[in-house]
């Protein structure tokens, strides 16, 4: 269905913008019969009006949405934690609420917009994991929903984003394995359907070619994002005849379960070999040995992906004026060392 603005409506009836807002606002200075007029052309021509603004307007806009997409089918991800923290202190400044929506599948998240667009229910949205293609910016800016994406993707010029460089994060992380003397350096990453994937394996495999070191697909497993998925990437690297002496893992939580691999195998993490998450999790300080990891303060990025969002529902910023990409750095803590003497 397409949608008709206020100004088409307006001239189909030959009343103004301001009468036809104010029809459609119920106010008393408006006749039954011109306000009955209005909402009779509205449905015939399918008006969609800016209920994010109507909400702003009226002092009730209080509510940010953050999508999650369950393609991966876990919730339990600490990720989630760190990043929905950082959100909600932002949020309670202002006096503002977090709506946590999920979604299973790219279809059902789509579907989610379209209600969320007619329902009124929250004033703008946070969108993760995105899609180098990812159909969802242009769907959001038609339904004329605000939103802030965590991650950038081949149509983001036009709007509001957050990201990593994940490709420099995966470069650094295994150059330093390559300086601490590691030659077969295995990378377990991501699902490719996502941007951030793509961009941490572009990363490890640049400076292994930079290095003329092997880029051998067996060193390279593309894991679930969860604890059982780098458990059975791990597993796999195990099996080989040559098994890699470090591993770049594409999250924290993803390098705890190939730590539990390790262990599993009576392979002490960080001694035989090697590992280095991604995201500095808290969770990694507590584990046995201490995991390293690429560290970027994931509060940090909830807060600003928060702050963000506010400015565009006030309109105090436009999309293009809020992007951002920040570095990650290594927190060397227990499991990155050099290859033990073959």
């Amino acid at each position: 269905m397409s949608y008709s603005s206020l100004k088409s409506i307006a001239k189909k009836l030959q009343l103004s913008e301001s009468t036809v807002s104010r029809a459609l606002n119920d106010y008393k200075d408006i006749s039954k019969t011109t306000k009955e007029l209005v909402n009779e052309t509205v449905l015939k021509m399918g008006y969609q009006p800016n209920v994010f603004a109507r909400r702003l307007a009226s002092g009730n806009a209080e509510c940010l949405g953050f999508i999650i997409p369950w393609r991966d089918g876990q919730l339990n991800d600490p990720f989630l934690g760190e990043l929905m923290a950082g959100m909600t202190s932002a949020l309670n400044i202002k006096g503002w609420d977090l709506t946590v929506l999920v979604a299973k599948s790219l279809e059902e998240e789509i579907q989610l917009f379209k209600k969320l667009s007619v329902s009124k229910s929250v004033s703008g949205l946070i969108i993760s994991r995105t899609l180098w293609d990812d159909k969802r910016f242009k769907l959001l800016k038609d339904l004329k929903i605000p939103f802030v994406a965590h991650g950038r993707s081949k149509s983001c010029d036009n709007s509001a984003w957050l990201d990593i460089d994940n490709e420099a994060a995966f470069y650094d992380m295994t150059n330093h394995f390559i300086s601490l003397g590691h030659k077969k350096i295995a990378h377990i990453g991501g699902p490719s359907i996502y941007n951030f994937s793509i961009q941490r394996e572009v990363g490890w495999r640049k400076a292994l070619s930079e290095e003329g070191l092997s880029v051998s697909s067996k060193y390279f497993q593309v894991a679930e994002l969860s604890f059982e998925g780098g458990m059975k990437a791990m597993n796999e690297l195990l099996k080989l005849k040559n098994p890699p002496t470090s591993v770049c893992c594409v999250s924290d939580t993803v390098a705890v379960g190939a730590m539990q691999s390790l262990r599993n195998h009576n392979i002490y993490p960080g001694k035989e070999i090697s590992l280095i998450g991604y995201d500095g999790l808290a969770l990694g300080a507590w584990m046995e040995p201490q995991l390293s990891t690429m560290e970027h303060s994931l509060q940090s990025v909830g807060r600003e992906l928060a702050e963000m969002l506010i400015k565009l529902v006030e309109g105090r910023k436009k999309p293009t004026e809020l992007q951002k990409l920040f570095s990650a750095s290594i927190l060397r803590r227990s499991t990155d060392n050099p290859p033990m003497a073959e």
